[in-house]
């Protein structure tokens, strides 16, 4: 049953959308609209509190995106189970065991998210405990400290130093608890005021939005092309909205798998610099050998670079870095400490023996082996059609023939087993989902499951649902 609902809209501040977003939270919260509770259709919606549809229709994908709502195509937008009725968001990633501890079904691929191989990593870990733990002594009762970890920081520098990043150091180095968690210590570096205003690729890594709404930052989506974020929407946007910080994703951007060209690059600090705009890296997923000259390389004074090693060796180990602009490093190491302290002693300890001994390395060419063979298993099954892809990355593009949705296409691919995410789900509040959807290379089931899963794919393509049994 639809739910009869009016919020009064003039005790939230602000522009319309987000009072409507902020009436929706508080309804959940309070209870007012109940888990499974239909919303009133967006038009409906509008008519009633005097508003545009597209205001109404925006409120809706914000909470969407928080995990409150629930869209089905067909029925309307629903109260989600497990909404939370505090506004937490869902979470990031989805577990072996399915997401936060919910049980999946057996048969289900999940292509939604690259899963790292095994490798060898446990055994790896598992024999620096057993040394660590011969030598354990005081330090591990005290508090980390910025002068202990410059080691770590030092082996991070040489770790990235064929990245094409510029020359650093451990001075230029911030440590971080993974990728995610270096998007917040760098939003919480530069951000000021209470709504400022981020610029990033109108599709992008949902971990970003909720690292900016965490630091209460309003995000503008900048258009994209063939050849990533484009130069002319960014200082467009920089007239009309004045904002301090762009996110850029030049070797692999997520979920497109476009790399920018050196000239495209060039152009985008060329517009940064004109606008005193600074600008955050995203590299987590780069493969080592980089094309050209990262953002960082070419606009060091003003480029944070974000990097971890969750896509290469292990997402578990939780271990990322910030490469700061010339002089900003003990900035952003402050601010660390600020929030946690500094990492934690195993964490960084682990960290320091693989990048030392050489095992890093080892364990990341053998990743890429294994990401290798089978993206080829997945061009072999999916060639014939238009997908996108590039060597070393652990996901493909892939725009939809003619007869599909996006959306259709992955809830069918979900009734024969197999998980993928839609363009949607990568646009941002303000940008477009083209009709696309992102397939992931799932190192961490059985190879024969992952071809099962892709060929399971090929099939579908080709009975577009037209031709679908009813």
């Amino acid at each position: 049953m639809t739910a009869i609902w009016r919020p009064d809209l003039a005790r939230f501040g602000g522009p319309k959308y987000l009072a409507l977003s902020n009436a929706l939270r508080d309804a959940i919260r309070q209870g007012e609209l109940t888990e499974g509770a239909q919303l009133p259709p967006v038009r409906e919606l509008a008519w009633a509190l005097s508003v545009t549809p597209g205001t109404v229709a925006r409120a809706y994908q914000i909470a969407t995106t928080e995990g409150l709502l629930e869209a089905t195509v067909g029925r309307g937008t629903f109260v989600a189970a497990r909404a939370a009725h505090n506004g937490v968001a869902p979470p990031l990633w989805v577990d072996a065991d399915g997401a936060a501890g919910m049980e999946r079904a057996s048969h289900l691929v999940d292509l939604r998210s690259p899963q790292v191989p095994d490798v060898g990593q446990g055994a790896a870990i598992s024999a620096i405990f057993t040394h660590l733990a011969g030598r354990l002594g005081q330090d591990y009762l005290e508090y980390p400290s910025l002068r202990r970890d410059v080691p770590l920081r030092q082996a991070m520098a040489d770790w990235l130093g064929n990245r094409a990043i510029g020359p650093i150091g451990a001075d230029d180095i911030a440590l971080t608890l993974g990728g995610q968690n270096a998007f917040v210590v760098a939003l919480q570096c530069l951000l000021r005021g209470d709504r400022p205003h981020i610029f990033a690729e109108e599709l992008a890594y949902p971990g970003f939005r909720r690292a900016a709404r965490l630091n209460r930052a309003e995000v503008v989506a900048i258009a994209l092309d063939d050849g990533g974020m484009r130069p002319d929407a960014l200082d467009t946007a920089c007239r009309r909205h004045g904002g301090r910080v762009v996110v850029v994703t030049a070797e692999a951007q997520n979920p497109t798998t476009a790399r920018m060209s050196i000239e495209r690059r060039h152009e985008i600090v060329a517009v940064a610099r004109a606008h005193d705009l600074q600008i955050i890296e995203d590299d987590c997923y780069s493969v080592a050998d980089a094309s050209g000259p990262a953002l960082r390389a070419l606009a060091p004074e003003r480029t944070w670079h974000l990097t971890s090693l969750s896509k290469s060796i292990s997402a578990g180990l939780r271990f990322g870095a910030i490469v700061c602009p010339t002089g900003l490093g003990e900035a952003a190491r402050l601010a660390t400490q600020h929030n946690y302290f500094g990492l934690p002693r195993p964490v960084t300890d682990i960290a320091l023996a693989l990048l030392r001994s050489g095992e890093a390395h080892r364990l990341r060419d053998q990743v890429q082996a294994v990401f290798a063979a089978r993206l080829e298993e997945m061009l072999n099954a999916l060639g014939r059609h238009e997908v996108r892809w590039q060597k070393g990355l652990s996901f493909v593009w892939l725009p939809m023939p003619q007869g599909w949705r996006a959306s259709t296409f992955a809830r069918e691919a979900e009734a024969r087993g197999v998980l993928v995410r839609s363009a949607d789900e990568y646009a941002l509040t303000d940008g477009r989902a083209p009709n696309a959807v992102r397939i992931a290379i799932a190192g961490g089931i059985p190879e024969a499951d992952f071809i099962a899963a892709i060929r399971r794919l090929a099939t579908l393509l080709d009975s577009p649902p037209g031709d679908l049994p009813v």
